[in-house]
């Protein structure tokens, strides 16, 4: 079994040691809240945020009760026959990419015949959220970040319990991140309008970047023999994405 080694450095700021695992690239001191680039050793420059977790290891039982409970797809004994097993508080990095973006396109209507050339724009802009580790499924998609309730980061704010993740990726991979995702999915806009895309341009401009840790409950529960798994987000309570015994959907 392969065991991550976990290194050190020294905060710029307090002197504490700074834990890291291989691949994390910013970390930020338990300590003092200072937020480093460790390959550098360089304070960090951008803007970093995070979302309040509202709720403690038993509080966080009644909005996932009520998630049980709701939706025609859920068995209706649900909440009441389920245990939950797991119940794990983890700041979980993500890069905020504010955009906008003017797509112009030319294609090929085929629904009628004869089938017609059409133009069209799609003007919009985006809080676009890119996670920031690499090997870790997360469904950015689903995730309705309320960034509303941002607060800029305070180690004081976080947990005895709770995890802190560092990131993986830097500001510069999560804006391209974000832009060949952004792209993607203006292309899939496009194809509701027209069949085939003859011609396709894109203009994106990033109004800013930033670094936010939000927290996100990572919840286990077991129904009927088998085990399941909930995404709750700790800031408003609300299921981000769940396993249904019913349906067999799964997060990962």
């Amino acid at each position: 079994m392969n065991m991550a080694i976990v290194q050190e450095i020294r905060c710029p700021n307090c002197g504490a040691p700074i834990s890291f695992e291989p691949g994390e690239i910013i970390a930020t001191c338990k300590y003092c809240g200072y937020t480093v680039v460790i390959e550098t050793g360089k304070p960090f420059t951008f803007e970093h945020s995070m979302l309040l977790n509202r709720y403690d290891q038993t509080e966080i039982e009644e909005p996932i009760r009520n998630w049980m409970r709701e939706g025609f797809l859920k068995p209706s004994d649900l909440a009441r026959k389920s245990k939950i097993t797991e119940k794990n508080l983890v700041y979980t990095p993500f890069w905020v990419v504010a955009v906008t973006i003017e797509t112009t396109y030319k294609g090929i209507f085929e629904r009628i015949t004869p089938p017609v050339v059409k133009e069209g724009k799609i003007n919009k802009k985006y809080d676009w959220l890119v996670l920031a580790r690499k090997a870790t499924a997360f469904p950015t998609r689903e995730y309705d970040v309320p960034l509303k309730g941002k607060i800029p980061y305070d180690f004081r704010k976080i947990e005895s319990f709770a995890k802190v993740l560092n990131s993986e990726i830097d500001k510069n991979e999560a804006e391209e991140v974000a832009k060949q995702q952004i792209e993607e999915h203006h292309r899939y806009l496009a194809q509701q309008d027209v069949d085939k895309i003859i011609e396709m341009k894109n203009d994106i401009k990033i109004e800013q970047t930033v670094y936010l840790h939000a927290p996100i409950w990572f919840i286990k529960y077991e129904y009927k023999g088998k085990t399941y798994n909930l995404l709750m987000d700790g800031a408003t309570g609300t299921a981000i994405k769940g396993d249904i015994p019913s349906s067999g959907f799964g997060i990962f």
